[in-house]
């Protein structure tokens, strides 16, 4: 979901266009991510390329 998707209840705009201060804070709030700017679905997929990484490496390695 992205804010100009949603509809502020204090003044009946578009979040996205930040009328209001409730507005103007949902809307950053929003916009910030998470660790280091990473979303949760990449954290997620650099975890699981790690973990196959890690795999390969032990049966290259002969442990």
């Amino acid at each position: 979901m992205s804010c100009e998707d949603l509809v502020c209840a204090r003044c009946a705009h578009p979040v996205a266009e930040g009328r209001c201060p409730q507005c103007r804070a949902y809307r950053d709030r929003m916009h910030q991510h998470g660790f280091g700017g990473l979303t949760p679905t990449m954290i997620a997929l650099l975890l699981l390329a790690l973990f196959f990484l890690t795999v390969a490496l032990r049966h290259l390695a002969g442990l």
